[in-house]
């Protein structure tokens, strides 16, 4: 059964074959861009004449294609476009590029910009430095989890209180372990934040990254804007993203605030 199925079977106003469609084309990532019918259907649990109807249509529609010379499917060039109005309409990404261009080459890391999906952060802008180490890390469209990430914790610390809470409810929920892992980790940061203005992580999620995060604004439409700036850990020490890189962040979201 998928997650969707469990968390809204009560509701009646709740469309569950959109939702599995939603669930489909999810399934595709960077390592498996095709798939065939049994493997969605093993993904999602799906009987394979559920499946069968749903690739069918989203084919049609132009959100799935069919990979030639095989039954095999790949995302279709729909869910591009319908991606492009929420981009279009955060208007910081355009006034971004230059300053994040600028941080990333100095610190040789990726800066990025992010809104949350969830219980994730997802990418919508980026500017990464000519490296192996941060193509792998930073593309729009990449998506990291809230709880385990200084991105996420910097959207935390920028939520009203009572949303937070409501937030961080809803990871211990769905996410206990993750929220075991990482508790003192979030606690900690919501502390720091409050005195440096930014949150840091340096190889909590994992060894070979430092990172800090700061929020910006947000949009007309509520969006919460945050911001990140990651390097390799075996260039930069924690004294190093707290005392340098975490600033120099803030400075760069300071210098933004007048173009936006």
């Amino acid at each position: 059964m998928l997650a969707e199925d469990a968390d809204f079977g009560g509701d009646r106003q709740f469309a569950t074959t959109l939702a599995r469609g939603l669930a489909l084309l999810k399934c595709f990532t960077p390592a498996r861009p095709s798939l065939s019918n049994r493997e969605l259907s093993d993904q999602t649990g799906l009987p394979k004449a559920t499946i069968s109807r749903l690739t069918y249509t989203l084919c049609a529609l132009g959100y799935l294609r069919n990979v030639p010379a095989s039954q095999r499917y790949a995302l279709g060039s729909a869910v591009v476009s319908l991606a492009y109005p929420l981009l279009a309409n955060i208007g910081l990404r355009q006034a971004a590029r230059a300053p994040m261009h600028e941080l990333s080459a100095s610190v040789r890391g990726s800066v990025s910009l992010a809104i949350r999906d969830r219980l994730d952060m997802v990418f919508i802008e980026v500017s990464r430095s000519r490296s192996a180490f941060s193509a792998r890390i930073a593309d729009i469209g990449l998506s990291y989890p809230i709880a385990a990430t200084a991105i996420g914790w910097a959207y935390l610390a920028a939520c009203p209180a009572t949303e937070r809470q409501a937030l961080i409810h809803e990871v211990r929920l769905r996410q206990p372990a993750l929220w075991a892992q990482y508790e003192p980790n979030i606690r900690a940061n919501l502390n720091f934040y409050a005195s440096a203005g930014f949150c840091a992580n340096h190889g909590e999620l994992r060894p070979e990254v430092a990172a800090v995060a700061a929020p910006f604004d947000t949009t007309p439409e509520g969006r919460q804007l945050i911001f990140n700036c990651v390097v390799p850990t075996f260039r930069c020490t924690r004294e190093d993203l707290v005392h340098d890189i975490g600033p120099r962040l803030v400075n760069m979201l300071r210098s933004l605030r007048p173009a936006h």
